[in-house]
């Protein structure tokens, strides 16, 4: 198999596993989060905390050698403008992502702690829900726009 196709492969399957993974994350705690019962939401909470880590973690770090491996391959300089965007455009999201898993911990342990003091979560817990789901507005139109500009390579300057 060509080295650039496979290199092609790999960083397509990374950018699926990444925007697929915090799709599915974002949909099962929102519905975990709607049932209001925080047994569920632990549960839920404890299995996306593990989705991130295995899935996501992963795919963060063969994103940018995948991609530097394929730019490198067919020749294009990562200065490239459309190439600099992305990686500004990565960074971003990655500052939102970075935080996300930080706040998903809480969520969980949150969580836990109220099904087993059989009590409603605390105001903390929704709070940091707030925090999470505003959080993820930026994070998916940046890897929209990252494929956007992998496809289309547009002149920016």
């Amino acid at each position: 198999m060509n080295l650039y196709f496979a290199l092609k492969l790999v960083h397509i399957l990374g950018g699926a596993v990444l925007f697929g993974t915090g799709l599915g994350i974002a949909f099962f705690l929102w519905m975990a989060h709607h049932t209001r019962d925080a047994s569920a939401i632990a549960q839920t909470a404890r299995i996306v905390v593990v989705a991130d880590v295995v899935f996501t973690a992963t795919a963060v770090i063969v994103q940018p050698l995948s991609g530097a491996a394929i730019a490198w391959r067919a020749g294009y300089s990562l200065l490239e403008p459309w190439i600099l965007l992305s990686l500004v455009l990565y960074v971003l999201v990655g500052a939102c992502w970075l935080p996300v898993v930080w706040v998903q911990t809480q969520l969980r342990d949150l969580a836990a702690a109220a099904a087993q003091d059989q009590v409603m979560l605390p105001e903390r817990y929704h709070r940091l829900f707030r925090i999470w789901f505003w959080l993820g507005w930026p994070a998916f139109a940046g890897m929209i726009a990252i494929y956007a500009l992998m496809i289309w390579k547009p002149d920016l300057w």
